[in-house]
């Protein structure tokens, strides 16, 4: 029987969860909004908040001075790049820990799950000198790989928990058919669990995209990505807010406009198996 909720106690927590969805999403409003707005309005105090000359002169400066086009494709290579990679590898391994564990199977997920909490910084000097004897300084290539083995654990451990939720009957069912491996995992597993494979892909896709220390030290302007771009605005002389407001809007508005049209197969997914 579902518990009773007063009213009163829905109304608060609906406001509750309205502020903190409100708080949480006024920096990028806060964003687009300095975008379009002079230099000296973007550091007027106090800060106005619509009562400001509208201008687009931020944007068409942010594009004379870099080629935005260039970054963004450079982004789309390394995010789609390192997913297929990473999911070419994460499937067959959480197949693997699923369906045919052992007693070492957690302990390794646990492994994997620890090497995100490392501090990057750590192990900057080996892999940059790794890059310059390889010669994969500013290549897609290489920041491929780099973006694909970050990410590798948590794809790893969300396939994992979604191919658990199958029952493994289904696939001895295939396997007394006549299925191979490979049409056991293609026809079989993946179609199955492809609710959870669908926001495995869009998480890694934004994690990729949003990846700012790696794309920042092994590139310089060949590969360089939407966050080397962003970058290029922050001087020494000062911080010129505008027209980083207008180079940040310019960056996340592609990830943000594929989370919002992706947003119910990404929820979907992140409940696959989840009690309804």
């Amino acid at each position: 029987m579902a518990r009773s909720v007063s009213t009163k106690r829905k109304i608060v927590v609906t406001i509750a969860a309205w502020a903190v969805g409100l708080l949480i999403f006024f920096p990028i409003l806060w964003t687009f909004l300095t975008s379009f707005k002079t230099e000296l309005a973007a550091i007027s105090i106090p800060p106005t908040f619509l009562g400001f000359e509208w201008t687009t002169e931020n944007y068409v400066e942010v594009q004379s001075r870099s080629n935005y086009f260039h970054f963004m494709m450079n982004s789309i290579y390394l995010a789609v790049g390192s997913t297929i990679l990473g999911l070419l590898v994460a499937i067959p391994a959480a197949w693997a820990m699923a369906f045919s564990p052992t007693k070492r199977t957690k302990d390794v997920l646990l492994w994997m799950l620890s090497t995100k909490m490392l501090p990057s910084v750590g192990v900057l000097v080996p892999v940059y000198l790794l890059f310059l004897n390889l010669g994969l300084l500013d290549s897609r290539i290489g920041l491929i790989v780099v973006l694909f083995l970050i990410n590798l654990p948590i794809i790893v451990w969300m396939l994992y928990t979604y191919f658990k939720e199958i029952p493994g009957e289904i696939l001895e069912a295939a396997r007394m058919d006549g299925a191979s491996l490979r049409k056991e995992i293609t026809q079989v597993l993946a179609p199955m669990a492809l609710p959870g494979i669908a926001s495995t892909v869009l998480l890694n896709v934004i994690l990729a995209w949003n990846e700012a220390f790696w794309t920042l030290n092994l590139t310089t302007t060949d590969a360089a990505p939407l966050t080397a771009f962003i970058a290029s605005f922050s001087s020494p002389q000062g911080n010129f807010y505008a027209k980083l407001s207008a180079a940040s809007t310019m960056a996340i508005a592609p990830i943000l406009i594929v989370g919002w049209f992706s947003q119910k197969q990404l929820v979907r997914g992140l409940t696959f198996g989840a009690v309804k």
